[in-house]
């Protein structure tokens, strides 16, 4: 299944999980998004707020074909 992905702050990889444009990934049937975070390679650690088709989720979140992921790191204001 294709899962298109965004990246945001610390976490954007330009080559494969950026913030301007979604970049596409599959993933196999019945993977969640902790697949995803394992697949691009991204600190599990480090990702803090995940959204899937803009809704805020945890990492044991099924996903499915075409969802929309948006991970963030942990944010801090003034």
């Amino acid at each position: 299944m294709k899962i298109h992905v965004k990246c945001f702050a610390t976490l954007s990889k330009a080559d494969h999980c950026d913030y301007k444009d979604s970049q596409t990934s599959d993933l196999e049937e019945n993977s969640d998004v902790k697949d995803l975070i394992t697949k691009l390679g991204l600190p599990e650690d480090d990702v803090k707020i995940i959204f899937v088709n803009g809704k805020r989720v945890e990492a044991g979140e099924k996903l499915f074909d075409g969802d929309r992921v948006g991970f963030f790191p942990p944010v801090g204001g003034m």
